[in-house]
């Protein structure tokens, strides 16, 4: 597990490796993450965006952008967590991911953002 604290937002990444599957004519990878977000601030949160870099070992980039996180912008009171679940295809073996969300504090009403620290995509057997 990869763990990161951004103002005051900790964020926890677990990955695991799905398997393989063809898409447009083309092996690609599938991998699936869980992320938590737990808010250890004082200050209630609202998660409004995010901002992915998805790296293969290819050096094909892929950013990520659009509104909340699996179609919900969850608002997070001090002590409160959201977990959700994503994934992604890598044409390579071998990746990462890393980004940020766009969050506003609602205290203060000013957005900041929240580092999403980088996590490796590794599919089995692929170091053998």
């Amino acid at each position: 597990m990869v763990q990161q604290v951004t103002n005051g937002i900790k964020i926890s990444v677990e990955t695991n490796f799905v398997g393989t599957s063809y898409h447009h004519e083309r092996l690609h990878y599938a991998f699936d993450y869980k992320i938590t977000i737990e808010n250890q601030s004082n200050d209630s949160v609202q998660l409004l965006a995010r901002h992915w870099n998805i790296f293969d070992s290819l050096n094909n980039i892929e950013i990520v952008e659009g509104a909340g996180v699996v179609g919900k912008k969850p608002i997070l009171k001090p002590g409160g967590s959201h977990s959700y679940r994503s994934h992604c295809l890598l044409t390579s073996t071998l990746g990462a991911m890393n980004g940020y969300y766009e969050m506003v504090n609602f205290t203060t009403t000013k957005p900041f953002l929240v580092q999403i620290p980088t996590f490796q995509l590794l599919a089995s057997g692929a170091l053998n």
